[in-house]
């Protein structure tokens, strides 16, 4: 594809790798737009949700919150956390070994996330608590 390319809700891209509790949308992808630097995408998180530590290799990670309110863990024995909610942004360097949780017993969390590149790198790490 040449151009700007506009991928409407129906042209976005479900078949990413998905984690049970997340739902993960494909906006801005090789499948969607031939892009080859960059991947964006909606998460949505259920209510009480919360992922095992990883990281996502040497790929960087921008997350914007839309609605809803996250917690972070990060670190070694994921010993570091802050909390944000919506309209706040943050970055994951890459190579951080995370976790991210959805507090909340009722609303979802939704986000848009965008990393450097098209690979969707998920180590899962074995952490120590």
């Amino acid at each position: 594809m040449s151009g700007v390319v506009i991928i409407h809700p129906a042209d976005r891209d479900t078949s990413t790798a998905q984690t049970p509790g997340m739902s993960r949308v494909a906006g801005v992808a090789a499948s969607t737009c031939g892009a080859s630097g960059v991947w964006m995408g909606e998460v949505v998180t259920e209510p009480g949700f919360e992922s095992g530590a990883h990281h996502h290799g040497d790929i960087e990670s921008a997350i914007y919150v839309i609605s809803g309110s996250i917690r972070f863990r990060w670190g070694a024995r994921l010993e570091h956390s802050a909390e944000g909610g919506a309209g706040d942004f943050i970055f994951v360097p890459a190579n951080t070994v995370h976790s991210e949780a959805n507090p909340s017993d009722g609303e979802p969390l939704v986000l848009i996330v965008a990393r450097g590149g098209q690979e969707n790198v998920v180590v899962n790490v074995d952490v120590a608590k």
